[in-house]
């Protein structure tokens, strides 16, 4: 915001940097389908990611309930990453004391940027998925008395995206000039909350989850081990209001892998797995005869350079590591 005293337009401290992220078209990976996709660019967060605001939403509203108090109360969190990172960036900012508990089979950059936040890291075995890491931080919670936010069912995420990712939404398309959302599923609280605000406005927008084929529980499928972090916990959460979605997308790790690398590809943004199977959603979505010239709205959940040492640039890191100098002339 803008100091009316002296004019200059300078944020106080990070956390009023979260939100008013712009909307794209997509061009060059949507050749020969008919209609529009807009990509949301949640990856242009501060911590380049959209937990960024439920982060800074579920610890501001704990605070001005008088739950937590900065410098004194220690906060616990189970987390898949983005989450952990968004709550260890805005604890960091206002003095609190974080311990995050992470399915090890998480990325490493996650890893190394919770620690740099100067966050506690605990790993618990990847075979149990995000529920072993709710227990180990319940476990935590009751044995040091620390104040656990629970974002798979704490109101305060939905809140946060129905008080600005919705309403940005349709600002930016000029009063809700388009036809469908789509958003990948982790805590529910995207879609959910986007969804709460959207469709009384205009009841004929359509909300479509996207959830791992491997994993797919919404879908009435068993849970199972995949590979687009951050989307596909295993569980129905508390904060997804299926109720909402009318209809549940499937998208297999490796199909979201592919998409999200021709978006840096051909479009030129960064974008992380579940990204792909976001965008993936929405062209599927464009290519049925009933959804010909409408436009998707779709939600770019992070930046791709989280992801570097995982499936999806693997390849690339380790070829880039293991490449040698060239000879030249001086």
């Amino acid at each position: 915001a803008t100091d009316p005293t002296t004019g200059m337009r300078v944020a106080n401290d990070v956390t009023e940097l979260i939100g008013g992220t712009p909307l794209v078209r997509l061009n060059r990976v949507t050749e020969g389908v008919d209609g529009t996709i807009l990509a949301k660019l949640e990856s242009m967060e501060p911590c380049s990611s959209v937990k960024d605001r439920i982060g800074f939403s579920m610890i501001t509203e704990a605070e001005k309930r008088g739950d937590i108090v900065p410098g004194k109360t220690k906060l616990v969190e189970p987390t898949s990453g983005n989450t952990g990172i968004a709550l260890a960036m805005v604890a960091a900012a206002k003095g609190y004391p974080l311990t995050l508990t992470m399915p090890a089979s998480m990325s490493l950059e996650r890893r190394v940027m919770l620690k740099a936040f100067g966050a506690e890291l605990v790993l618990t075995p990847a075979a149990k998925g995000m529920k072993g890491a709710i227990a180990k931080a319940e476990e935590i919670s009751k044995k040091e008395g620390a104040f656990m936010l629970q974002q798979f069912s704490n109101p305060d995420n939905p809140k946060i995206h129905r008080e600005t990712t919705g309403p940005e939404i349709w600002a930016d398309t000029a009063g809700g000039k388009f036809d469908i959302l789509v958003g990948g599923v982790g805590t529910g609280g995207t879609l959910t909350g986007c969804a709460q605000y959207l469709k009384p406005l205009k009841p004929e927008l359509q909300f479509v989850a996207v959830e791992p084929t491997e994993s797919a529980v919404m879908s009435g499928g068993k849970p199972g081990p995949h590979k687009i972090q951050g989307i596909g916990a295993g569980f129905i959460p508390d904060n997804a209001d299926t109720s909402l979605f009318d209809e549940v997308v499937q998208i297999s790790g490796d199909d979201a892998i592919g998409m999200a690398r021709r978006m840096s590809a051909e479009e030129g943004l960064m974008v992380g797995i579940s990204s792909g199977a976001s965008v993936l959603t929405a062209m599927e979505l464009l290519k049925r005869p009933e959804n010909k010239g409408k436009t998707v709205v779709c939600i770019i959940p992070s930046f791709g350079e989280r992801y570097l040492s995982t499936a999806l640039y693997e390849n690339l890191f380790n070829e880039a590591k293991d490449q040698a100098p060239e000879e030249v002339d001086v």
